[in-house]
């Protein structure tokens, strides 16, 4: 059976997360239902990243064997006429060697998450960033974010119900950065890459630095937190709304050529 692989974009706001689940919508879920329009037969997608509820994506990977050896070009117009109305689209749709695995053959996933400093309401935006109606002051961010990068147990911000064997990982990269956001405003934009990452590890982070940004945590209690290797140590949990998965990388780009 062919394998292809498919770059997803999604608005996770309607959906229970990526995962299947019995009683609630889920991207896969709708992803596996336009499949079926076009293949019946055809087995459960595997996708790089299992999003939680809420979150988006620009860059979520998936893969699928199919009966049939489409043209993907062909394949990813089908799709995309039988995902609607559901916020979810192929960006991209390539055939792949047999042994390409979008989840277990990814060297790199990068993740975006949005903060919007202003008095005002968010309106146009809604629902995809987190809004906060007072300021942020971005260096004590920067600074802060600097002692989690590396090879870390990552206790700390890892979700209770995180099922990972180890809670050791590796933050290749992180970064804080300030834009303008409807005059008035500012947007805080934190990416963060690592091979994979811990249940809610994205956003105990965010949450945590926003305290810094706000002045309630001076920035060396951020590494303080991590080497406690303690869930009480984190700050709040960021909201869902501003996540997004925004790339996941391979050895070699299935969608390259």
């Amino acid at each position: 059976m062919p394998r292809f692989a498919f770059r997803l974009e999604y608005h996770g706001a309607p959906f229970r997360g990526w995962q299947r689940q019995a009683d609630a919508p889920s991207v896969q879920a709708a992803f596996e239902a336009a499949l079926a329009r076009l293949d019946p037969a055809a087995p459960a997608v595997t996708g790089a990243g299992r999003t939680d509820t809420g979150v988006h994506a620009t860059g979520q990977v998936a893969h699928a064997d199919l009966a049939r050896d489409w043209d993907p070009f062909r394949l990813s117009e089908a799709l995309n006429h039988h995902l609607r109305p559901d916020p979810v689209a192929v960006t991209a749709c390539a055939r792949v060697a047999e042994d390409f695995h979008a989840r277990f053959g990814a060297v790199a996933r990068h993740y975006l998450f949005r903060v919007v400093s202003r008095r005002a309401p968010v309106v146009i935006e809604a629902g995809q960033v987190w809004h906060l109606r007072h300021a942020l002051d971005l260096a004590p961010m920067q600074a802060a974010a600097r002692a989690l990068v590396g090879r870390h147990d990552f206790t700390t911000f890892r979700a209770s119900l995180c099922q990972a064997a180890s809670p050791v990982k590796t933050l290749d990269a992180i970064a804080v950065s300030a834009h303008d956001f409807g005059g008035d405003g500012t947007e805080f934009r934190f990416t963060l890459r690592a091979r994979s990452f811990l249940h809610n590890q994205v956003r105990s982070i965010v949450g945590t630095l926003e305290r810094v940004g706000a002045g309630a945590w001076p920035p060396e209690r951020v590494a303080e937190a991590l080497a406690r290797r303690d869930r009480a140590a984190c700050g709040p949990v960021a909201p869902p709304q501003g996540l997004y998965l925004t790339e996941v990388r391979y050895p070699r780009d299935p969608f390259a050529g």
